[in-house]
Formats: C-alpha cells, sequence, structure tokens
C-alpha cells in the first residue's frame, strides 16, 4: 500500500505545478463597424446619416466573412482570430440603383479578446463602362492538372449601349527580371503598363458599332468554347460563350465555328491565350494604341484587374495605382472557385474590396 500511497502523493504534487490556461484565446476579438454616408451631397456641409442594410465584408488571412448593417448601420463582427483585417461596405444609393455607396477600413488591427470599433464613411461610385466582371483562372476540381475551362467575363455597367469594335485583351505577366518593376508598371515613367505577353483582339477598329455590349449585360470571353463537362464533369459548357480565343498562329487551337473569334496580334506566340492558376494581370484596352511592344498606353485602358494568392505585402503588388490600387485574392488551383466583382461591374478602383472568391464559376450572370 505505501508505494500506492507515495505514487498518489507524487501525481498530486505534479497537477499542482502545472500552470493555469491563459484566460483568454485566440478567436475572442471583435470588431463593430458603423456605417454612415453623407445624404446632403455636400461635403462642405455634410449631413451623415447610418447606411442601413449596407454588405459589409472582412477579409484577412484567414478568408472572408460577410455580414449586413442593422437599421442604425452598425454591424458587430466577433469570435475573430487576431489579425490585419480589411473592412468593405457597399449598398446601393437609395434615390439611384445605378450608384454603389463604397467605403472602406484597411489594415485594422485587433488583438485577442479586444474591441475594436471603427466608423466607414460610405461615398457614391457610379459605374461608368466596361469591367472586368469574373475572372476564372483556378480550373475545375481535378487531379489531371486540366485548367483549359478558363474564361473571362465583361459586364456594361453603364446605362448606354458599349462597343467592343477593335478592343484589346492582354495578359501582362512580363517585367519579372531582377531590376524591373514587374507586369503592369509603367517602366520608365513613359505613362504606358509594360509586360504585354499575350495581346488578342476584337475584331473591327475603335469607334465601330459592330458589336455592343447593352447596359447590363454579361459577355463571356471563352479560351476554348467547348462543353468542357464532357472532359471533366465539375467544368462548365462554354459551348455557348460569346466570344472564343482564337489563335490563328497555331495549328492545333480549337475554334468554335458557332463562337466569334478574338484573334492572336502576336505572331511568336503559338498556344492559347491562358492566363497563371494563381497570379497575373489582366487588361481591357479600348485597341486606340496597338504598338504593344512598348506598352499600353495608360489612357487606352478600360479596365485593368491584377490578382494574387494573397494580398500584399505577403507578395508584391505590381500593377500601376492609376489603374488599381489593389490585388484581387484568387483561390486555390484546382479548386473551380473564381473571382467575381461584390456587385456587377462596380469597380472602387481597389481589387481587393472589388472582388470576392465566390465557390463556383457563373459564366454570364452573377
Amino acid at each position: 500500500m505505501r508505494p500506492m500511497l507515495l505514487m498518489l502523493v507524487a501525481l498530486i504534487g505534479m497537477a499542482g505545478c502545472v500552470q493555469d490556461p491563459p484566460v483568454t484565446v485566440d478567436g475572442n476579438a471583435t470588431i463593430v463597424v458603423k456605417a454612415v454616408w453623407n445624404s446632403s451631397g455636400n461635403d462642405s456641409l455634410p449631413v451623415y446619416v447610418p447606411l442601413a442594410g449596407a454588405k459589409v465584408t472582412l477579409i484577412s488571412e484567414y478568408g472572408t466573412m460577410v455580414r449586413a448593417t442593422d437599421l442604425s448601420g452598425t454591424v458587430t463582427l466577433d469570435h475573430l482570430p487576431a489579425s490585419s483585417y480589411t473592412v468593405s461596405v457597399r449598398r446601393a444609393h437609395p434615390l439611384d440603383p445605378g450608384i454603389q455607396l463604397v467605403g472602406s477600413a484597411i489594415g485594422l488591427v485587433v488583438r485577442s479578446g479586444q474591441v475594436t470599433a471603427d466608423t466607414v464613411m460610405a461615398k457614391p461610385i457610379s459605374s461608368t463602362g466596361i469591367a472586368i466582371n469574373e475572372i476564372y483562372a483556378a480550373g475545375p476540381i481535378n487531379n489531371m492538372f486540366f485548367f483549359y475551362d478558363q474564361f473571362i467575363e465583361l459586364y456594361n455597367a453603364s446605362d448606354s449601349v458599349r462597343y467592343l469594335d477593335g478592343m484589346l485583351v492582354a495578359r501582362v505577366s512580363g517585367n519579372s527580371d531582377p531590376g524591373e518593376s514587374g507586369p503592369g508598371a509603367d517602366e520608365g515613367g513613359d505613362g504606358d503598363i509594360d509586360g504585354v505577353t499575350y495581346i488578342f483582339r476584337f475584331p473591327g477598329a475603335p469607334g465601330g458599332t459592330e458589336h455592343p455590349i447593352r447596359p447590363g449585360q454579361f459577355v463571356v470571353l471563352a479560351v476554348d468554347a467547348v462543353d468542357h463537362k464532357s472532359f471533366f464533369p465539375n467544368s462548365f459548357d462554354l459551348s455557348g460563350a460569346d466570344w472564343e480565343f482564337y489563335n490563328q498562329y497555331s495549328p492545333e487551337d480549337v475554334d468554335n465555328p458557332h463562337v466569334a473569334n478574338l484573334m492572336n496580334m502576336r505572331s511568336d506566340k503559338t498556344v492559347d491565350f491562358l492566363i497563371n492558376l494563381s497570379s497575373d494581370v489582366i487588361v481591357i484596352a479600348s485597341g486606340r494604341d496597338t504598338l504593344w511592344t512598348d506598352g499600353i498606353d495608360i489612357g487606352t485602358v478600360v479596365d485593368a484587374v491584377e490578382y494574387q494568392s494573397s494580398a500584399p505585402p505577403a507578395l508584391k503588388k505590381t500593377l500601376d495605382a492609376r489603374l488599381d490600387r489593389g490585388v484581387a485574392l484568387s483561390p486555390p488551383k484546382y479548386s473551380g472557385q473564381s473571382m467575381q466583382r461584390v456587385e456587377p461591374g462596380s469597380d472602387s478602383n481597389d481589387a481587393l474590396l472589388d472582388f470576392v472568391i465566390i465557390p463556383v464559376a457563373t459564366p454570364g450572370r452573377q
């Protein structure tokens, strides 16, 4: 009995030496956001009122959370891990649904157990024209390295008919040598973005009226306009896409005769128009500057989006800030997920806030 008694005493002593668990645990932080907007429209004499029913998107290294403000314009985001957060707030203008009220708070640092409060001022942003609305680059769920079902979706966010005649679609992934500023940067400060690797063109000439895009219309540009579901059930049928990237310099490129073609402008590129699965720069330009070898004139760029697998500073943003101040976060490779604007065509010039990852790509719709 004595050895057993000694062992019991020893165990009790060891238990007494164990440190108490921490009082606070990670996942206990809270952010309280108050969203307001200036209903007077006059910055000199502002009248700030709550932005009720606004969509609030919280972005961090842990993913994305979406909530809505209450009648007081407030939302409480709790049970958060300690991290740096970006908050985006947006809602359609109560008097004009064509205008979005958009605001953001960037770099909200919270610690475990801490409550952080911030007020976000939303400002009106009108939809002014053609925008890149969705970028599907990741490929479907598969282990065969298949990603040929990629597509880019355009959207006319204006209230008038626009035209695609002569416009350019480019992948800008060059400028990767040491000492260069990177894809989409203005090397040399001469007013253009450099690093064009692939560039295709709509038929016609800039200013033409043969290829309209109506207000509120989605236009799908498919790498290959075929039924990819016949190869991978988790993929998409793009045989009804509006346009197809066709490389006339490649004898093996797919050409759906029922889908109009964007044509390759680089005879030295004999492969498909493909974009990187996790990091790239996509540019839409008017086509008035066709001398792409020295870069695309910034004044002719209609829209440009840079996407990366993580936000800066983890990766360096390289697209010229005059075209976009942020980067869209890209989904994992071979996930079937896509990058889509929070609201169709709504562009606040910050892709980190304008784009969200959606679980399944939606070609031709939101």
